[in-house]
């Protein structure tokens, strides 16, 4: 049972990742393998923030300043790096994408050097065998998810940003914002990834460099299982990598397999259905 708990809260932090990798590409069309990176600044916000203190006051001011930071460091990458990019070819907004990945880690680099360092994000203390930070994890993911979804399907922006990702220059004709739009979906992404950290902190006290590069791998591995482009589908996915990761560190002969087991199951779910379990096939128009 543990285990199973362990594996939804991991499986929580992946969907939250997962969904501002399938939010950005659902809307824009891009695919943002900066993302993952974007936890690390996050992660590093809340590592800066914390050597004034480690007092529960100094925890909060924390959590804020991930957020903000990495709203802020969303905004600016879209509109930077990607707004110029709007309608080149999809290999020049990957290359570009790659380039802004490894631009944040060789910044982080040189401002915090290349080891790793110990961040006390921990909850200590357990319930019924099971770790307070796993729980907060677990409860305060799953009330973002459904808040997330709440708001794209009942808020007239949410709608604008259903209607971007179904034609956007009809929705521009309707009187869309689609820059907007587009750059409301990069903010909303990065703190969804600011959370994440926060969360993958509690999880794993540690911060370097390269924090997000395999949580940002194994979300966007999550947001293709469920179907890139659908927000269902990203909590999904999200939730099974998660538990099925959990479940195969439990059992020694397997473990270190782990890894392997995870993008097998991407392999074999796109031979079966390659849109993923959630996508729709969409007719590109020529």
């Amino acid at each position: 049972m543990s285990t199973l708990i362990d594996g939804l809260s991991l499986g929580a932090i992946y969907a939250l990742i997962a969904l501002g990798y399938t939010m950005v590409y659902g809307i824009a069309k891009m695919l943002n393998f900066a993302h993952g990176d974007i936890i690390m600044v996050g992660a590093y916000a809340v590592f800066t923030t914390l050597m004034m203190g480690e007092t529960v006051g100094a925890k909060i001011l924390a959590i804020v300043v991930s957020v903000v930071v990495c709203t802020a460091l969303g905004v600016l990458v879209e509109k930077c790096a990607y707004r110029p990019l709007r309608g080149a070819s999809p290999l020049a907004v990957l290359i570009t994408a790659i380039g802004v990945s490894y631009l944040l880690q060789g910044m982080s680099q040189l401002i915090f050097g290349a080891k790793s360092h110990p961040v006390d994000f921990t909850i200590h203390g357990s319930f019924m065998g099971i770790n307070y930070s796993t729980i907060v994890t677990l409860v305060v993911a799953t009330i973002i998810m459904i808040g997330l979804t709440l708001f794209v399907n009942l808020t007239k922006t949410g709608r604008a940003m259903v209607a971007v990702s179904e034609d956007r220059a009809a929705a521009q004709l309707m009187g869309v914002n689609v820059n907007f739009i587009i750059m409301l979906t990069f903010a909303i992404g990065s703190a969804l990834a600011a959370c994440a950290s926060i969360f993958y902190l509690m999880q794993i006290p540690t911060v370097s460099p390269t924090l997000g590069s395999m949580p940002g791998i194994k979300a966007f591995t999550a947001a293709v299982i469920g179907g890139i482009g659908s927000i269902p589908g990203a909590m999904i996915g999200g939730v099974l990598l998660g538990v099925i990761e959990k479940l195969a560190l439990s059992v020694p002969a397997i473990a270190p397999y782990t890894t392997a087991i995870e993008f097998s199951l991407l392999i074999i779910i796109l031979l079966v259905k390659p849109t993923g379990l959630l996508g729709k096939k969409r007719r590109e128009k020529v």
